[in-house]
């Protein structure tokens, strides 16, 4: 890790023990269907979670151990969202920004300071910070992202029974080729993103809405 990246971690590590913070962040901005989901954590200073890292950056398996431990070892934790339809009235960015807004009003303990992923944070009432690859510098970003990765990841599995065809419980709403051909050949399903090419694309070309 260069210098100046080891210097932002553990300079936003001793900002953030410094009062009630809470860490935010969205999966699921890229998919043509289901919900962008985000999640907003207050980790908890005498029950530190080993293994804390971008959920990208971990396997299934230590997606799913860390995600009980943050359900069990944190101060507050929550879940939000924007559907589908949220998405094409929105815009994604507008959608993802209003899903971390709701996950972080849904905390039983408010926090005092928010840090978000990315570079913006949603308009809101809260002191906070967006902090560019958060999911790697600040822990308690690094655990929403987990959060809300495992929550989307069961989410779009159990959505392909309900839509069968899609392959949604392998790529979870991603615009693999396999999903664009599903999509060519059944035409969108009730969950797929009207407004992202792909699917307008399937609707153009005949496909019943």
């Amino acid at each position: 890790m260069p210098a100046e990246a080891v210097y932002s971690h553990f300079a936003l590590h001793a900002e953030a023990a410094s009062h009630l913070s809470a860490g935010a962040d969205e999966v699921g901005r890229g998919p043509l269907a289901g919900d962008v989901v985000a999640a907003a954590v207050i980790l908890d200073p005498e029950r530190p979670i080993a293994g804390l890292a971008d959920s990208k950056a971990l396997s299934e398996r230590q997606r799913e151990r860390c995600y009980e431990l943050i359900l069990s070892h944190t101060l507050a934790c929550a879940v939000g969202r924007a559907t589908a339809p949220e998405i094409d009235a929105l815009n994604i960015l507008q959608a993802s920004l209003l899903a971390m807004q709701r996950a972080v009003m849904a905390l039983q303990v408010q926090p005092q300071f928010v840090y978000v992923d990315g570079n913006r944070c949603p308009r809101w009432a809260y002191p906070s910070r967006a902090v560019v690859k958060g999911d790697s510098l600040v822990p308690a970003i690094a655990a929403a992202s987990i959060l809300a990765k495992v929550t989307r990841d069961r989410e779009m599995i159990a959505l392909d029974a309900a839509y069968p065809g899609y392959g949604f419980a392998q790529h979870k709403g991603y615009p693999t080729s396999q999903h664009v051909a599903a999509l060519s050949a059944l035409g969108p399903s009730p969950i797929h993103r009207r407004s992202f090419a792909p699917v307008a694309r399937a609707l153009r070309d005949g496909k019943l809405d």
